[in-house]
């Protein structure tokens, strides 16, 4: 059957050439390190670093972004090298197709859905939160909670937005299913309107985390980072989803802080879907890496500043029992008098900034299944272009569909949750590939080289599969049905339609194109 069959690099290069029915190539490496920090700083400053920190590593929040940010960096390194060297849209399916074969590749493929797809669905459900403050503070309205919330969401709460509405059931999260439809209209729009809208945002949003960082520092508490890690006898907290007990192994000390590492691992997995825009980049080959990295390591010098400010002006526990979603916003309330304006800002700020990452997101799961589509391994409408925007409108609109199904009917957490160990397993194939290929074809011309590979591949293989250890038995679950869907769907179709198993020797012999719109 040839599972691991490979997609020879002369034809995935041979792919990467521009014509009237391929994507366009429209993006510099200014507007490249912009969509990795529009996409990267966004639900993980706002809304995992609280939740990181309230439920398993408290102050110690800091040292749970140092370890997801070395996995990562290690994953960006390995992710560079394979960018400058195949500048194909795709991303960590691309570069497995070559150095792992086609199931490898289809599983990665497939799993990407959980990383860009649930992505994109996660962020819009914390954005319709803020939204909510935004219509409340400025306007004195607000849309009710069923229609705000999903169906297994009940309302807890006898103060802020929702107090008149306690043990009220949602129905339906209307806001994040309207920012998706938005945000999918502008990337048929084009690529080069996206970056432009992407590039006002990310400007908007990093002042507003500096003003933060530079103005919340006079107030931090040192009582609040005493100690530094949660306790184990810190006791519990009631929350909405049930109680969360310190006393247990992953929500108090080191351990904790681990499990706070693959929580606000989360925040980290934008860097990679500037990979996905290879085949839109004008010089991938040198712009490619310097995107990758730079903003990976601008946002986590932001991200470390970022929780050592805001876990020091409240308790912990304060994110989970008032703060909640609005977590930033209330510890700015309660901790620096005078800044109530930088509250009500923040919010919009956070809007903004929750919509860049969805953008980059949604145009980053349609451009894995563009190339999936292009081999063959799923149907062609996804890589069906529009015939004067040159987008795939198609593959656009039923992922606007498919995300707006998690968005408006499942809670963030379980999201979430579902994207970090997508995200991760991601991440060590990308690893192992790069080691495999040094290997098998040393002779690639590689414009930009992973440094030390024998040692950079393996550890960061390795701290990825630690954080995903740390995954509850139920994430484990929900990625193990995820994937036997995949399979069926690639035994049952895929297989049968695999450009390369038509071929001779790997070889295609005459690769369909996508097909603009007749």
């Amino acid at each position: 059957m040839k599972l691991f069959i490979k997609k020879p690099i002369a034809q995935l290069m041979a792919a990467s050439k521009e014509t009237e029915k391929t994507l366009k190539r429209t993006l510099g490496v200014g507007s490249l390190i912009a969509l990795g920090i529009g996409a990267i700083i966004g639900a993980g400053i706002f809304v995992r670093t609280a939740a990181a920190a309230g439920e398993h590593a408290g102050p110690a929040v800091t040292i749970s972004f140092l370890i997801a940010a070395s996995g990562c960096a290690l994953a960006g390194l390995c992710y560079a090298e394979f960018a400058s060297m195949i500048p194909i849209a795709g991303s960590a399916y691309t570069y497995s197709y070559a150095t792992m074969g086609e199931f490898i590749a289809w599983i990665i493929g497939w799993d990407l859905v959980l990383e860009y797809a649930l992505g994109a669905a996660t962020v819009a459900i914390g954005w319709s939160q803020y939204f909510n403050e935004f219509l409340t503070t400025f306007f004195h309205v607000h849309i009710p909670y069923s229609l705000s919330h999903s169906f297994f969401e009940v309302s807890n709460t006898t103060s802020g937005v929702y107090a008149s509405e306690f043990g009220v059931r949602g129905i339906i999260n209307l806001p994040a299913i309207f920012i998706i439809l938005m945000l999918t209209l502008l990337l048929i729009r084009g690529m080069a309107e996206s970056a432009i809208v992407n590039n006002v945002i990310v400007i908007v949003k990093v002042a507003i985390v500096l003003m933060i960082i530079t103005l919340g520092w006079h107030y931090i508490n040192p009582m609040f980072h005493t100690p530094y890690m949660i306790p184990a006898d810190a006791g519990s907290v009631k929350v909405s989803t049930g109680v969360v007990n310190y006393a247990d192994s992953f929500n108090h000390g080191w351990l904790g802080v681990l499990r706070g590492a693959s929580v606000v691992f989360f925040a980290f997995i934008g860097f990679d879907a500037v990979s996905t825009a290879a085949q839109e980049a004008k010089n991938p080959q040198k712009d490619m890496p310097k995107g990758i990295l730079i903003s990976l390591v601008f946002c986590t010098i932001l991200y470390i500043l970022f929780s050592h400010v805001l876990t020091g002006l409240v308790s912990y526990k304060d994110f989970l029992i008032k703060g909640k979603e609005a977590s930033v916003t209330y510890a700015i309330q309660h901790a620096m008098p005078g800044y109530g304006w930088l509250a009500n800002f923040v919010t919009i700020a956070i809007l903004a900034g929750f919509s860049s990452v969805i953008l980059v997101m949604l145009m980053g799961q349609t451009r894995v299944f563009y190339t999936m589509s292009t081999d063959g391994l799923i149907p062609k409408i996804f890589s069906r272009l529009h015939p004067k925007f040159r987008t795939p409108y198609k593959s656009q609109w039923l992922f606007f569909v498919f995300v707006s199904c998690f968005a408006g009917f499942i809670p963030d957490r379980i999201v979430g949750d579902m994207v970090s160990i997508g995200t991760l397993f991601a991440f060590v194939l990308v690893c192992f590939g790069i080691f495999i290929l040094r290997r098998t074809d040393p002779g690639l011309v590689r414009p930009f080289q992973t440094p030390w590979y024998k040692i950079v591949c393996p550890l960061g293989a390795a701290i990825c599969l630690c954080m995903i250890a740390s995954e509850g038995w139920e994430n484990w679950a929900r990625l193990i049905v995820w994937l036997l869907i995949g399979f069926v769907i690639y035994f049952g179709y895929s297989i049968k339609k695999s450009h390369v198993r038509l071929g001779t020797n790997g070889i295609v012999k005459d690769p369909p194109e996508p097909q603009f719109m007749e």
